[in-house]
């Protein structure tokens, strides 16, 4: 069969992983093949494939990277949303941070597993947000539940902290000196959305102009390199 043709009467999920790592895209569409009541219908390593395959296939689940090559798995969780609202979309990443997995639930995600977690998790995270259930392993799910008992939100979090993937990559760019045009070169993206990204920076970081911006990416990108 090609990938997501069914025989009459058979009910399958229908997945799509999107992961810019090729050995772990395929470990985890191998895992999911396994499973008989389950069928990867395509894979992709960037945005704009993965938004072609939604589009094509209209899949149940897709499996997405937070880090992708050309934007964010943020960024791609409410394009694919807009696109087919029925679609659940399940994070999957290397970050172990409660602010990346709160990020992922306000975007539209229903669940995030970190990366390590995935081979023992990854079919029990797909059929609980088949069943209408948010899932979070138990570890990450903890977390945030202390979190919010704690009375704290994503708003409380350090400010680079509260920044998205793709925010937190155009603030290092900035520290590295490049320019919003270079910055747009660099991701392919146009210079007025750097700017809008840039925008959501100085609001997070409760910064009021662009130098100050700048500054503070330099200082940052510094203190990094002396860890």
């Amino acid at each position: 069969m090609t990938p997501c043709d069914v025989k009459a009467g058979e009910l399958t999920i229908r997945v799509v992983v999107v992961d810019d790592h090729p050995v772990v895209r395929v470990g985890m569409a191998q895992l999911i093949n396994h499973e008989p009541d389950m069928q990867v219908c395509g894979e992709a390593d960037g945005v704009e494939r993965a938004l072609q395959l939604v589009e094509e296939h209209r899949p149940e689940v897709v499996i997405v990277d937070i880090r992708l090559s050309d934007g964010d798995g943020l960024e791609l969780t409410r394009r694919i949303i807009e696109i087919n609202p029925d679609t659940k979309v399940l994070i999957v990443s290397g970050c172990d941070e409660t602010a990346y997995a709160e990020e992922s639930l306000h975007a539209g995600a229903v669940g995030y597993i970190e990366k390590l977690e995935a081979i023992d998790l990854l079919i029990q995270g797909i059929r609980h947000v088949l069943k209408g259930d948010i899932y979070l392993s138990a570890h990450m799910s903890d977390r945030v539940l202390r979190h919010a008992a704690d009375g704290s939100d994503v708003a409380s979090v350090a400010p680079v902290e509260r920044l998205s993937p793709r925010e937190s990559q155009i603030f290092e760019l900035m520290g590295q000196g490049e320019t919003t045009r270079q910055i747009a070169e660099r991701l392919q993206i146009s210079t007025k959305t750097v700017e809008t990204y840039r925008d959501n920076i100085k609001s997070k970081m409760s910064i009021s102009n662009v130098n100050e911006l700048i500054r503070r990416a330099v200082e940052t990108l510094y203190r990094r390199r002396q860890l």
